[in-house]
């Protein structure tokens, strides 16, 4: 009971932020239908301080509004964000953004505040957002359960259902650009693993990757085998098996522990059968194998120096193998950060500005943006033209002659002469006029008693 009380306090550490950003969510329901799923109608989420809309489809506010998916035969959660100034007669870019392990489609309440501010303040521009459900059993906040992966597994068609059922109810009811660079796959920890695996195996259709805290490289390990020790590519070694269910992968607080069991096991097996789907599925090795040449994705990493799942060593041998190959990785790098929360949301913001200029051809003008200290931009008048400032070069007038030269002194000539030179009085008379010295004989000395 003890090591699951630390197990519960974890989770509850993990999704603090959504905690706490729950308290400012309240369900908004521009249109009930009496169907409580399935419906096209939909719910707006009212999240503080947000200018653009949240569209609700899961069963966390008070109402079962969840999509029908086909890959997986049950109901499965789904948020979708509307940037402001949405304009249904307009195209968008796409993001589809895949939460971490121990965790689900909640976690997104964390993150798309940031989303918003960076669109209101003209980093990002208008782009719409997806945010599925990817735990095993539907309710994430389980380290039995921790997460699919958004893979095709034992545990479920977790990658046909982004693909398949996410893709087709987002763009059958938004309007979308066609363009693969308008395409974005985003996630952290165990979403920045999908994110790179499917973009890498999906390139064709996706232009851009963001991966916070993602798992870039299963399996490291250094030349003894070690896959906790530090990346150093002298002693750059593979991992060879995945056998031992207790295992640990992450220890936090010094006492709760994450094994193996808990996330590897129930997506890609034991044994043998973890390592050839984990080698199948590892971004690194994806990197090698289909011959990625430079330029055909845009990447960008976040990641922390001290994190708990050694993930830096992960990310770094990743970065030195693309460095080696001449291919362009961008990176956020948090030295003190860990893999929590926190850290990650303190990395996304850098991820959203490099993405701004990448799909702003792909999006339509942003809503303007303005200080609240200065007056609208309605009521700033107009910047006054060149011409009323200076005139038109043909006004100019040409150069003319010098002005006369203006001395500060007169002229030479009416300087006048300096007086004569008066003999200056010595202090001490001439050589010849000193007198000499006078001497004065001096008396002889008598020593008395001594007959001189």
């Amino acid at each position: 009971m003890r090591h699951l009380g630390v197990v519960v306090a974890f989770s509850v550490f993990l999704m603090l932020p959504t905690a706490m950003l729950s308290q400012y969510v309240a369900p908004t329901a521009l249109s009930v239908d009496k169907d409580p799923k399935g419906k096209d109608e939909t719910r707006h989420i009212g999240l503080h301080g947000l200018r653009g809309s949240l569209v609700d489809h899961t069963r966390n506010h008070g109402k079962d509004n969840r999509i029908w998916s086909r890959a997986m035969f049950e109901w499965r959660d789904l948020y979708i964000y509307l940037p402001p100034g949405y304009d249904p007669r307009q195209q968008y870019p796409i993001m589809l953004f895949m939460h971490p392990f121990s965790a689900d489609e909640r976690f997104f309440l964390s993150v798309v505040p940031l989303i918003d501010d960076a669109i209101v303040k003209g980093k990002m521009p208008p782009i719409i957002v997806a945010a599925p459900d990817g735990s095993l059993d539907g309710t994430g906040g389980s380290f039995t359960k921790p997460g699919s992966f958004f893979l095709n597994s034992g545990a479920g068609s977790y990658e046909d259902f982004l693909f398949q059922d996410v893709w087709d109810f987002v763009t059958q009811r938004y309007p979308i650009r066609p363009e693969r660079c308008a395409h974005v796959l985003a996630g952290a920890s165990m979403g920045g693993h999908a994110a790179f695996n499917l973009a890498l195996r999906h390139r064709q259709c996706f232009g851009a990757v963001i991966g916070i805290h993602p798992p870039l490289n299963m399996r490291w390990a250094d030349v003894d085998g070690n896959p906790r020790a530090k990346f150093d590519p002298r002693r750059w070694g593979w991992r060879t098996g995945f056998d031992n269910p207790k295992e640990i992968m992450a220890t936090y607080f010094g006492t709760a522990t994450i094994r193996t069991a808990n996330v590897i096991q129930p997506v890609f097996g034991v044994g043998e059968e973890a390592l050839v789907n984990i080698a199948c599925n590892n971004p690194l090795e994806l990197l090698i194998k289909t011959r990625y040449q430079n330029g055909e994705l845009a990447m960008f990493v976040g990641y922390a120096g001290r994190d708990e799942f050694n993930i830096d060593a992960q990310v770094e041998s990743f970065l030195y193998y693309a460095k080696f190959k001449g291919i362009g990785v961008a990176v956020a790098f948090e030295p003190d950060g860990r893999h929590d929360a926190f850290t990650m949301l303190r990395l996304f913001p850098s991820a959203f500005e490099w993405l701004g200029p990448l799909i702003a051809p792909y999006a339509p003008p942003g809503p303007p943006v303005f200080h609240p200290r200065f007056p609208a931009p309605a009521e700033i008048p107009p910047a006054p033209s060149i011409d009323t400032r200076w005139p038109a070069p043909a006004k100019i007038p040409p150069p003319g002659p010098p002005p006369p030269f203006n001395p500060i002194w007169p002229a030479t000539k009416e300087i006048p002469p300096p007086p004569p030179r008066q003999p200056i009085a010595p202090r001490w008379p001439a050589s010849a006029e000193i007198p000499p010295p006078r001497v004065q004989p001096i008396a002889p000395m008598r020593w008395p008693g001594l007959g001189i």
